[in-house]
This record gives C-alpha cells, sequence and structure tokens, in this order.
C-alpha cells in the first residue's frame, strides 16, 4: 500500500477486499497504481465487527427477506478508515447503492481533481440508513439494475477516474474527444484497412481537410445522441428553445 498523503487514493470498504485490485490491477490503471501514480486500500468491514464470530449483519427491523449491515460495525469501520494516517481529509464518502444519483463523466471529472473518494460497498439487502445519514454516505449508482454488491460497481467509479489521472493515458487528448464530453456520445471511430468486408472508411475521414472531419464528427456526435440518448439529447433543444433570436439589422 503507497503511504504517500499526497496522491489520488481510494479506500474501499467490503466484505471481500480479496476481490481488489482485480481489473484495477491490469492495463492503464495497474501500471499507473504500480508506479504510485494512485493508491488503493481495500479494507475489510469484518475487521471492525465485535464478537468472535466476526458478526455484520443482522435482520431488517419490522421483518422481511435477507440480512441488513449494521450500523455500528459499518461506522466503526468507516472511523477507523478515517483515522489512517495516509487518509485524505474532507474527502467525499460514497456508497454503491442502486438507488443512487446516477455516475456521470462530470461527476468522474469532479472526484478525479479531488483527493480520492471513501467507498462503501453495500451487500444482502443494504446498509442500516442510520449510518448512512450519520457518517454522511452519499449514494451512488453506476445503473438502473442491481449487482450482488457494490464491489463491482466501486471498481467501475475508480477506473472512471483514474484515467483521468495526469500520466495515466498517453495523450490528453483521448480523455477530452470521447462519449459525454460536451453532452454527446463519441462520434464513430475509424482505422485501417481502408476497406473492410466492402465497407470503406467515409471518405470525408481521408479528406485531409480538418475542419470538414471535425464538422462530420460533431453531426456523427449529434445524431447517434439524439438517436440513442434522448435524456442527454432533451436538455439541448431545451437549451436552444430558450435562446433569444438574433437582433434583425433592420431593427432600430
Amino acid at each position: 500500500m503507497n503511504s504517500n498523503p499526497t496522491i489520488w487514493r481510494a479506500t474501499v470498504l467490503t466484505l471481500f477486499p480479496d476481490m481488489f485490485p482485480g481489473p484495477l490491477g491490469v492495463s492503464l490503471a495497474g501500471k499507473a497504481l504500480s508506479s504510485g501514480v494512485w493508491a488503493l486500500d481495500a479494507r475489510d468491514i469484518r475487521d471492525s465487527a465485535t464478537d468472535r464470530h466476526r458478526s455484520v449483519d443482522d435482520t431488517p427491523a419490522g421483518g422481511g427477506p435477507g440480512m441488513v449491515l449494521r450500523a455500528d460495525v459499518l461506522a466503526a469501520a468507516i472511523d477507523a478508515a478515517e483515522s489512517a494516517a495516509d487518509a485524505p481529509k474532507h474527502r467525499p464518502r460514497l456508497l454503491m447503492s442502486p438507488r443512487g444519483r446516477p455516475l456521470t463523466q462530470s461527476g468522474v471529472i469532479e472526484l478525479a481533481v479531488g483527493p480520492g473518494p471513501l467507498i462503501v460497498c453495500g451487500r444482502f439487502e443494504g446498509i442500516d440508513q442510520r449510518v448512512i445519514e450519520a457518517r454522511g454516505l452519499e449514494e451512488v449508482s453506476v445503473g438502473d439494475y442491481v449487482l450482488s454488491g457494490g464491489e463491482i460497481a466501486a471498481m467501475a467509479l475508480i477506473d472512471a477516474c483514474v484515467r483521468l489521472l495526469p500520466g495515466v493515458m498517453g495523450k490528453l487528448a483521448s480523455g477530452v474527444e470521447e462519449s459525454f464530453s460536451g453532452g454527446l456520445l463519441e462520434y464513430p471511430q475509424y482505422t485501417r484497412p481502408q476497406t473492410f468486408e466492402g465497407r470503406p472508411i467515409p471518405e470525408v475521414l481521408t479528406s485531409g481537410d480538418h475542419a470538414r472531419v471535425a464538422a462530420w464528427r460533431q453531426a456523427e456526435a449529434e445524431a447517434l445522441t439524439r438517436q440513442r440518448r434522448p435524456d442527454l439529447w432533451a436538455p439541448r433543444e431545451s437549451r436552444k428553445g430558450c435562446r433569444m433570436p438574433p437582433k434583425s439589422t433592420t431593427d432600430g
């Protein structure tokens, strides 16, 4: 574990710390982790249990199926993580949860420029609401579906942040011209061979006319967004409708 307190650090509270770094230990994120560009601290919630069975859950109040993570055990785990010598101060405390606010690229950018988050990975039927309130956990969702636990969601969030850290991607432009930059999906990409199974690269991309290429990419990004993500396109249309018409040259 890297003890440098100045680098971007993700602390993950989980019942399965052996799941980490997992995919975060390979490719660009893994190279950056090995070289000390960022740090990962996966902590076992069970280490904060107080009984000999290391119990972390109990039956839900009011009845119902499943089990719920206890407030006292999880609160102790959060406090222990935050009191560590290398823990960043005033960092976001997140809970991966399908009922949380959707994770967006703008949210990822905000997290990437900060000190790095503490992330709680839920399990079972969820965690006691009181610890969410008492420790100021912000619930974040990676999609409208339910996973077995928060670990995979936490990995997705961390990967999205790490790739934006200085020195991780080879070219800075790689993180600028991609999906969700400017509120649009990314335009289609092509490379060699010039023709694949009768499908050529669009002529505009090989024209050498940078203005035409930029216009084509913008148009394609807008068309894809309008077709596949009307939720992203609607705000753009609303903004257009709110714009004042240009002043007529015949007006006084």
